[in-house]
């Protein structure tokens, strides 16, 4: 896209030379959860885990309850417009939409999340198998709302909240330690992706935590040349596709 500058020329922010770090080599998405029932009754997204991540929410629209599996057992936590929550990698989470729940979400290691730091609360069977993990997880056209997908992201959404119900019922009998094979299923499935997130992790947040190290030894040594480099960047919104909370936009500060 492009910002006016007036009365100058418009500036061009589609060029890698004038994409900048987002705040803290984060990321940010716009979701609007799923309002299918599930077969608890409920309706909602597919709950999961991440394995290095940091996710928040930022509450824009109507209300819901945050349902998470952790160190702390069996949490629900109400939402509402204005609201903040934030879990740290390892807690199971699941976002339960009462009426109209849309948030913003704010993702660590430049939205490693929605780029692969996900496994889904299938059941331990699936868990167990890469191939049939895929096979019940993935879209055919997973940048937009096609209606065949629509129906896969439903298929996995209940199978991962049916996954999550005999979870719940673990921890909830025997207490934390129970999410403990779910742990290492996950751990599993995602040891193929390390040398990709380490690539996005160094591109994203360290690049920025470096970039703030030398401008403030700069800072200590009377240069600020840096502030004669500073830029307004910008992204347009992007399309919705099926994700795995909701109708998902996700604007990615590390695409080209």
């Amino acid at each position: 896209m492009t910002i006016e500058s007036s009365p100058h020329r418009p500036v061009d922010t589609s060029t890698p030379a004038v994409l900048g770090h987002f705040p803290g080599g984060t990321a940010v998405s716009r979701v609007r959860i799923y309002d299918w029932p599930t077969l608890d009754g409920l309706r909602g997204g597919s709950p999961h885990i991440h394995l290095v991540c940091t996710e928040g929410y930022i509450v824009a629209a109507g209300v819901g309850r945050l349902q998470t599996l952790g160190p702390d057992g069996y949490l629900e936590v109400p939402l509402q417009v204005g609201d903040v929550v934030w879990f740290t990698p390892g807690v199971i989470h699941r976002a339960v939409n009462d009426g109209g729940l849309e948030v913003l979400v704010v993702m660590q290691n430049a939205g490693l999340p929605e780029a692969g730091d996900a496994v889904l609360t299938l059941p331990p069977e699936i868990l167990a198998d890469p191939e049939r993990y895929a096979a019940a997880t993935a879209l055919t056209a997973p940048d937009r709302l096609d209606d065949a997908d629509g129906h896969a992201a439903r298929r996995r959404r209940d199978l991962a909240v049916e996954g999550f119900l005999a979870l719940r019922e673990r921890v909830i009998d025997d207490g934390p330690d129970a999410l403990a094979e779910f742990h290492e299923a996950a751990h599993q499935l995602v040891r193929p992706r390390l040398d990709a997130w380490e690539r996005r992790w160094s591109d994203g947040p360290l690049a920025a935590a470096q970039e703030t190290g030398r401008q403030l030894a700069g800072l200590r040594g009377s240069d600020a040349s840096h502030l004669r480099a500073g830029g307004v960047h910008a992204k347009s919104a992007p399309a919705e596709r099926w994700g795995m909370c909701g109708r998902l936009s996700t604007y990615d500060p590390l695409a080209r």
